[in-house]
């Protein structure tokens, strides 16, 4: 399988695996879906009892309108910044598992009313490079008498474990889509006008002529999208499947970019057809 690069955003990314098979695409999809590693908030202390201001020497109730519990799953949710020269999992780590710099991410959140509390407000002690990116995740509304104290701890772990550690969304895959148009109707003004109100993101005019704009729509238009077409369609174009090749799209929540979830993808996938290979290997 060769995989080309068509376009690589920092969380998103088409790609086209070539010489492929639905077993091989399918491998790197649930790859990305569930055991790419990265970093979330998976233990949280509130503080209890009340909470001073030591600018303005004003107390505040540390008590929101929402559940800690519900509070905590949120934080889990926030995309935490995964750098794997830095950390590694927990139960790997050299601490043996009680937590330190290596395999944990101690994150305060201190603010009181009245206003939201935000991603942005978690402050990463010690590294300020680990601040999250996005922030303005919405967490919990504070009235004006209303604050938390929170310390929230992020380890690594995957998808598998829970959802929270999930890296890639959006992970889909398609046969490639082949579409063929008809020559002595690529030119016609009324084939042109009609064709891209009916397919649109899928056909575009380009000098005078009828194209194909974006090949990743194709799919959206089922098996057979011109077998049922107005009068003035008729034959303009038609559409093959080619099962050697795919389309192939994702996302990530911004925790590792898009080229990272790939190339951890591909290293795990190598590193378990080598295990593969072993065994068989030892058999014999």
């Amino acid at each position: 399988m060769q995989i080309e690069t068509v376009r690589m955003e920092d969380t998103k990314a088409r790609l086209i695996l070539r010489d492929a098979t639905p077993a091989l695409a399918n491998a790197l999809r649930r790859t990305m879906l569930q055991d790419i590693p990265k970093m979330a908030i998976d233990h949280v202390d509130f503080h209890l009892g009340p909470i001073m201001d030591d600018e303005t020497g004003k107390e505040y109730e540390s008590i929101t309108s929402l559940f800690d519990e519900i509070i905590a799953s949120r934080l889990g949710l926030v995309p935490i910044p995964t750098d794997y020269s830095q950390f590694t999992f927990r139960d790997q780590c050299e601490c043996g598992g009680e937590g330190c710099p290596h395999c944990n991410i101690m994150y305060s959140l201190n603010k009181h009313g009245p206003g939201s509390v935000l991603s942005g407000d978690m402050i990463p002690l010690g590294d300020s490079s680990l601040k999250v990116k996005d922030e303005f995740i919405p967490i919990v509304q504070l009235t004006d008498n209303q604050a938390v104290l929170i310390y929230a701890y992020a380890s690594m772990g995957t998808a598998r474990k829970h959802v929270k550690w999930q890296a890639a969304f959006g992970v889909g895959y398609s046969y490639m889509p082949v579409i063929t148009i008809n020559p002595d109707m690529a030119s016609d003004p009324e084939v042109i006008e009609a064709a891209v109100k009916r397919f649109p993101n899928l056909f575009e005019e380009k000098n005078g002529k009828l194209v194909v704009a974006d090949l990743w729509s194709a799919a959206g238009y089922g098996r057979e999208p011109f077998a049922d077409l107005p009068h003035v369609l008729k034959g303009f174009a038609t559409m093959e499947w080619d099962d050697s090749n795919y389309l192939f799209k994702y996302e990530t929540d911004g925790s590792l970019t898009a080229q990272q979830v790939l190339d951890k993808a591909i290293e795990i996938l190598v590193g378990e057809a080598q295990g593969v290979a072993d065994m068989v290997g030892s058999l014999a």
